[in-house]
């Protein structure tokens, strides 16, 4: 075989393999109904915060995962129950926070980045509308059992802490 007969048939391989034809796969965006949780998150790791004479040991909602699921889905949530959602960034709680799978009625409280009480809410079990704040500087949410700021004289204006100091202090790089 000649080297111009051989050079040919390299090309003619070279360019039919470039000229496969790909397949093309749609991209569907999720479903948020079919992408709810499904059952509760395991206890997620705690950290003791302070709320005037009050102390709870909070778990600590850190991801978005984690933020969703929230307390979906138990039914134990007792006066010694509560989680700290730490939001990404001062916002108007992003979209609110709604009860969907949520057997039970929460209190949640509102705060703003340095840990001040902006607003007391009462979510209501199993309710999917979004309880929207008033204000958009809402970096931390505070979900509790039905009632219990009331019952333990936490009111808005009041200040949480942790152990390490403020609430920016614990969670905001500065």
């Amino acid at each position: 075989m000649k080297p111009v007969n051989c050079l040919a048939l390299v090309l003619a391989a070279v360019l039919l393999a470039g000229c496969q034809k790909t397949e093309t796969v749609a991209v569907v965006p999720p479903d948020p109904e079919n992408s709810l949780p499904t059952h509760a998150q395991p206890k997620l790791p705690t950290m003791k915060i302070y709320l005037g004479a009050e102390t709870l040991d909070a778990e600590l909602a850190l991801t978005a995962e984690q933020e969703q699921t929230g307390m979906m889905f138990r039914t134990n949530v007792t006066d010694e129950s509560a989680m700290l959602f730490v939001l990404p960034q001062a916002m108007r709680a992003p979209g609110g926070f709604w009860m969907t799978n949520c057997p039970v009625s929460l209190s949640a409280a509102y705060l703003s980045p340095d840990g001040v009480i902006q607003e007391i809410h009462h979510l209501e079990k199993n309710d999917a509308t979004p309880v929207q704040a008033t204000t958009d500087n809402i970096r931390f949410v505070l979900e509790t059992s039905e009632g219990w700021f009331a019952r333990h004289n936490v009111n808005t204006g009041m200040v949480i802490r942790t152990e390490k100091g403020s609430l920016a202090d614990t969670f905001l790089q500065r």
